[in-house]
C-alpha cells in the first residue's frame, strides 16, 4: 500500500516554500542588478563593477542622507528600548486595566496603516513645529518602534521571578534599585535585542520619513524614492543590497542577543 498523504502538511509545506520565494526571488533579481556596468537597470546584468558601491561611498548626498539616518535609528533604538523596558515593567509587574489598556495602545502603530500613522504625524508636528526636524523623525519612528522592543523584553521579563524583587527590597533596596540591580541584568540581552530591532526599523522606514522629510532633512529611503523618480541607476539596486547586509548582521545580533538570555 502507498503511504497516505496528509494534504494538511502538503498544504502548510507549498505556503511556507511559496513565501520563501516570495522572500527570495527580489533578492535574487536586486543583488546581480548591483554590479551592472551599465548606467540603467537590467537583469540579468552585462559585466561586473563596483562603480555603483564607490559612487554611494564617494556621494557627500548620499552620505548626508546615509548619516541622518542612522542618528535617528541610534537616537530610535535609544529612546524606544528605554521607554519599551519601562512599559514592559508596568504591564508585566502592575495589575488593573490600565495594562491592558496600555497593550492594546502598544499594538496600534501594527495594525494601524503607517500611511494613516504618517499624515497624523505631519499634521501634528506641523502645528508644534518638529516637522522635518531630528527630534520629529525620532519620536515618530519610537512609535513605530516601540511594539517591538515591548513583545521582545516581555518574553524575557515574564520568565524572571518577581520574589528576586522583592528580596532585594526587603533587604533596603528601593524597587528602582532592585530593578536596576536584579531584574534588568537578566533580562538586559532581550532589552539589547528589541534596541537593534528598533534601529533597523528606523533606518529603514520609507513612508513616514517620506512626509516628514523637509528640504533640509532627508533620510536615505527618502532619497532613494526622489532617485528612483529622478535618475534610475544601478546605484538603488547596490545601496539595496547594503541594506539587506546590515539587516541581516541586525538580525544575527539580535539572535545571539535571545540566544543569551535562553542559556
Amino acid at each position: 500500500m502507498k503511504p497516505s498523504i496528509d494534504k494538511g502538511s502538503l498544504a502548510l509545506g507549498t505556503y511556507v516554500y511559496a513565501v520563501l520565494a516570495f522572500i527570495v526571488i527580489p533578492l535574487v533579481i536586486v543583488i546581480p542588478m548591483s554590479f551592472g556596468q551599465n548606467d540603467y537597470l537590467e537583469f540579468p546584468p552585462k559585466g561586473f563593477t563596483l562603480r555603483w558601491y564607490a559612487e554611494y561611498f564617494s556621494s557627500r548626498q548620499w552620505w548626508s542622507a546615509t548619516s541622518l539616518s542612522v542618528e535617528v535609528a541610534f537616537l530610535t533604538a535609544i529612546c524606544a528600548s528605554v521607554i519599551g523596558t519601562a512599559a514592559t515593567y508596568a504591564m508585566v509587574r502592575g495589575r488593573g486595566r490600565l495594562a491592558t489598556l496600555f497593550q492594546i495602545l502598544l499594538i496600534g502603530p501594527i495594525i494601524v496603516p503607517h500611511i494613516a500613522l504618517a499624515v497624523g504625524l505631519y499634521l501634528f508636528f506641523q502645528t508644534i513645529g518638529l516637522s522635518g526636524t531630528v527630534p520629529g523623525f525620532v519620536l515618530a519612528h519610537t512609535v513605530l518602534a516601540l511594539p517591538f522592543v515591548v513583545f521582545t523584553t516581555t518574553a524575557a521579563l515574564g520568565k524572571v521571578d518577581a520574589s528576586l524583587e522583592a528580596a532585594a527590597m526587603s533587604c533596603g533596596a528601593s524597587r528602582f534599585s532592585a530593578f536596576r540591580l536584579v531584574t534588568l541584568p537578566l533580562i538586559l540581552p532581550n532589552v539589547v535585542s528589541g534596541a537593534l530591532f528598533a534601529f533597523i526599523i528606523s533606518f529603514d522606514e520609507p513612508v513616514v520619513s517620506f512626509f516628514l522629510s523637509g528640504v533640509r532633512y532627508k533620510t536615505l529611503p527618502r532619497r532613494m524614492f526622489e532617485d528612483i523618480e529622478q535618475n534610475l541607476t544601478p546605484i538603488i539596486p547596490a545601496i539595496a543590497t547594503l541594506l539587506i547586509v546590515l539587516s541581516i548582521v541586525v538580525l544575527l545580533g539580535a539572535h545571539l542577543m535571545r540566544s543569551r538570555t535562553k542559556n
